[in-house]
């Protein structure tokens, strides 16, 4: 080995060291480029988001749910992927209901874009059809009523500091909107994002929609000193009435009686006489 580089011409041993030097200089950039590139790419938060795992109609991760939970109102099925094509979930409303397909995650802080494709056959015109939702109060995608084909559906959350667990919906049907129809979902996808474009529609704050629905109670802070102030002065006086010795009263009732004159009357008067004779 030492005498292939001893032939190796001294002008060429040193361009190879400076070549070598350039690569091991640009392979920690390389690196961390490739690194960023990965981690730019969207990251799918939901378990099997893509519906590829399941067993008969049921599909792993997955739970059902409905207004009227009953196999009479609403069928629930998970079609395996099949052909090239990739899984799916369908829910059928027999009867009005509200029913969907849920998964419960924990979200940190930050923008999130949830979405899925879906379709809708038959679904009615006149209430909430097909939908991506959060099952908070009105954090809903649009919605895909009739008979429509397959179309992406999405909007944005954004997460307190402190984070939050939320349940991603799959929905037939909406608060106060029974409909009858039938919904197919696929490629679920909630993906954490810089903020929404300019113009995006669907953009929700959860924090604000919490608040707005638990708005606490109503008055200042100095209110809330003041009013166990006045509790506190309330209960001295109590316990102060409450620890009084009551015997001072009863003796001078005692000797309030006692000093009362006696009252005689003609009757006690001539049961006086009587007892003198006797």
């Amino acid at each position: 080995m030492a005498g292939i580089w001893a032939n190796v011409p001294a002008r060429r041993m040193r361009q190879f060291v400076i070549v070598l030097a350039i690569l091991a200089a640009c392979l920690p950039t390389a690196v961390v480029m490739a690194a960023e590139t990965v981690s730019d790419q969207p990251h799918n938060l939901l378990n099997n988001g893509d519906f590829a795992r399941g067993s008969g109609n049921s599909c792993d991760g997955w739970r059902n749910d409905a207004w009227i939970l009953s196999p009479t109102a609403t069928s629930f099925s998970w079609i395996a992927p099949a052909g090239g094509y990739p899984g799916q979930l369908e829910v059928e409303n027999m009867r009005d209901n509200d029913a969907r397909w849920t998964q419960t995650l924990s979200l940190s802080k930050g923008w999130y874009h949830i979405s899925v494709w879906a379709r809708s056959e038959n679904v009615l015109k006149y209430f909430t059809g097909a939908n991506i939702s959060v099952l908070e109060d009105g954090i809903v995608s649009a919605d895909l009523r009739g008979t429509q084909p397959w179309q992406q559906l999405g909007l944005y959350l954004k997460v307190p500091r402190y984070g939050a667990d939320v349940e991603i919906a799959l929905r037939l049907g909406g608060y106060v909107n029974l409909t009858r129809g039938k919904a197919f979902f696929r490629d679920a996808r909630v993906e954490r994002v810089n903020a929404p474009p300019i113009g995006a529609t669907h953009v929700y704050d959860l924090a604000a929609i919490r608040k707005a629905e638990n708005p606490g109670p109503i008055g200042q802070r100095w209110t809330l000193y003041a009013t166990f102030l006045v509790l506190a002065v309330f209960a001295v006086i109590g316990w102060r009435v409450f620890m009084l010795d009551p015997r001072p009263t009863i003796a001078a009732d005692t000797a309030r009686t006692a000093a009362t004159p006696e009252i005689i009357t003609p009757r006690k008067r001539r049961k006086k006489k009587s007892q003198r004779r006797n």
